[in-house]
């Protein structure tokens, strides 16, 4: 299925101590990019020694997040991130919305993060969308790091994007898409120039919601499985 982001071949996902490292970093910037809870500070000193054994320069960026969220009090962290994430459409962590906005062809980009987890054998969570950044680096990081990686370069100019307006915008968050981006390939030219149009066009609008994802027959297939509770159910670990 073509994309307007387009295809493009992804580089092979490195081996070894390399891949260990690189799943790592995905790991934690999947926690670090979830709404923050309590279990979000309960985690900060097991995030901080992980975070402390990746080199330059993902290891130094999510331990900057990590001593951020340290200094920030927990009411005071909730509502930068809803501001942050929530109330600003060039900020949005659902891959997909850059290149589809709130439009009717969205459905399909969604699909295919939805075939892509549930040919790993696991399903998600009842309320979430399948390409919310960080759900798919927690796939990546903990089912399946080549599916993964190739969903992450496909979007890889959405999340310059992202890390770009993260950065104007001064939010510590912008740490994060850092430590992620330096995971992936550099940026070519086709993909400079896909930043550039989406910075100018911004996600394109059309007045349908997204509520029916998950009970559309367009969008789902007969069998779906809805748990309760969990991004990610089953699958390889």
């Amino acid at each position: 299925m073509r994309t307007r982001l387009g295809q493009r071949k992804a580089d092979p996902v490195p081996d070894g101590l390399a891949q260990r490292d690189q799943r790592l970093a995905w790991r934690i910037a999947a926690l670090l990019l979830d709404y923050p809870t309590q279990q979000t500070f309960c985690l900060l000193d097991d995030l901080s020694a992980a975070a402390a054994t990746l080199a330059a320069p993902s290891g130094p960026a999510l331990l900057a997040m990590v001593d951020q969220i340290r200094r920030t009090a927990p009411i005071e962290l909730a509502a930068h991130y809803v501001e942050t994430f929530d109330l600003r459409r060039r900020h949005c962590l659902h891959l997909s919305y850059y290149a589809y906005g709130d439009t009717r062809q969205r459905g399909m980009a969604l699909l295919r993060f939805k075939h892509a987890y549930r040919a790993a054998g696991v399903e998600l969570g009842e309320h979430e969308l399948p390409d919310h950044l960080a759900v798919v680096l927690e796939f990546a990081s903990t089912v399946d790091p080549v599916a993964g990686w190739q969903l992450l370069v496909e979007y890889r100019p959405v999340m310059e994007l992202l890390r770009q307006s993260l950065g104007e915008a001064g939010s510590p968050y912008v740490a994060v898409l850092d430590a992620v981006c330096a995971t992936l390939p550099q940026l070519s030219v086709a993909d400079r120039r896909r930043v550039a149009q989406l910075a100018a066009q911004g996600p394109p609008e059309e007045k349908v919601g997204l509520e029916p994802f998950g009970i559309d027959p367009m969008l789902t297939e007969p069998g779906d499985v809805r748990p309760e509770e969990g991004r990610l159910r089953g699958g390889r670990r």
